[in-house]
């Protein structure tokens, strides 16, 4: 009998098994990861303009410069470049706000939502912005944030998102204004294409609770058999 419990027996194996333990880095609740990754992203955003400044607005050129190949490699920068202090100011408090309760509504999904809006805003802007323009900012991810909040409520049919939503509706829906053309220099292609961007993250990363809901009318109205 001394073979017993041997080896093979792992209690921490079999809690987790059983969904008893959490997973790895759980133990900061998400709020907390939410708040420490948007802080960390606006430091960056600071950062880069500190070198930017010091390098007398060179990096401003690696922005999106649309229908020139060239310009393709700002679809990654854009949104982490700004033009002077008083841009990346302006645009720091919805980044903070918006951006944290993005992250707020799971970290994983909000980074999808994100590089959604990103790519989207990008590829957009690419192609239909002016010639010879370079177009630079974190406002497409704004617009974008901004739309995946008020439109993620409706598509997963959820209560407390959609009460969310028209919060940040009734507070920032004003500057939706802006995804139409406006004066120069301000590139309202971004903001269309960063707020398409979030309708499209809250479509597409809705479809679990949609499905759900889905399966739940099928189950409603199906006859027993």
């Amino acid at each position: 009998m001394a073979g017993g419990t041997g080896a093979s027996f792992d209690p921490r194996r079999i809690a987790r098994l059983r969904g008893q333990t959490k997973p790895e880095g759980s133990g900061q609740p998400t709020w907390a990861r939410a708040g420490v990754l948007i802080l960390g992203f606006v430091a960056l955003l600071y950062g880069i303009e500190t070198v930017d400044t010091l390098a007398h607005d060179r990096l401003e050129q690696a922005g999106i410069e649309p229908r020139d190949p060239d310009g393709l490699g700002g679809i990654l920068w854009a949104p982490l470049l700004h033009d002077g202090w008083p841009h990346l100011v302006s645009n720091t408090v919805p980044v903070l706000i918006l951006g944290f309760l993005v992250l707020l509504s799971g970290i994983g999904r909000g980074l999808a939502a994100t590089a959604i809006i990103w790519l989207i805003a990008g590829v957009g802007t690419w192609l239909i912005g002016p010639e010879y323009s370079v177009h630079i900012g974190a406002s497409s991810l704004i617009f974008g944030w901004l739309t995946y909040l008020i439109s993620r409520g409706w598509f997963a049919r959820n209560i407390g998102q959609i009460v969310l939503g028209l919060v940040i509706f009734a507070v920032y829906g004003s500057a939706l204004w802006g995804v139409l053309p406006g004066p120069p220099g301000i590139s309202w292609q971004g903001h269309l294409f960063g707020a398409l961007g979030g309708l499209l993250a809250g479509w597409v990363l809705s479809g679990d609770a949609r499905r759900s809901r889905r399966g739940d009318q099928s189950g409603i109205i199906a006859p027993p058999r």
